[in-house]
């Protein structure tokens, strides 16, 4: 697996992996535009891919300006892998070298990415407005774990 920082390049393949995934699915393809991902990647923060078999099998998108962790998908054919993982510890790693503000995600209840991210030393503040549950990560917690 190789792992890099993404391109504008890269958002067709990526969002072809935001597509393929189970859990947490984009119901409504018009929510989430280029614009957004260009945003998201140029002015707003940093993303990064994964790539296995000379495709892109994962990102994740950190925004500096929410501090909040706006993507991290892995594509359902490579899970359990370590790639989420892999691109979770780079954007920790990343976000807080760049603040110490801390740092928040929604995800749905249930699901693998909610027990992911406990797993990862990840805070529960209850549940969003929207039904899914919040978790904050503060820079201390993250040099802890």
């Amino acid at each position: 697996m190789l792992l890099r920082e993404a391109q504008v390049a890269d958002i067709p393949a990526y969002m072809e992996v935001r597509f393929a995934v189970k859990e947490n699915v984009l119901n409504n393809r018009s929510l989430v535009t280029h614009a957004d991902n260009v945003d998201y990647l140029t002015r707003r923060g940093k993303g990064w891919v994964a790539e296995a078999d000379g495709r892109i099998v994962g990102f994740a998108i950190a925004d500096l300006q929410d501090h909040s962790i706006w993507a991290l998908f892995v594509h359902p054919d490579y899970d359990r892998q370590g790639i989420g993982r892999a691109l979770h510890d780079t954007m920790l790693n990343w976000y807080f070298s760049q603040t110490q503000e801390p740092v928040w995600l929604g995800t749905a209840p249930g699901t693998r990415a909610e027990a992911f991210y406990r797993k990862a030393g990840w805070w529960d503040l209850g549940l969003r407005p929207n039904g899914e549950v919040k978790f904050e990560m503060t820079a201390a917690a993250w040099r802890k774990h």
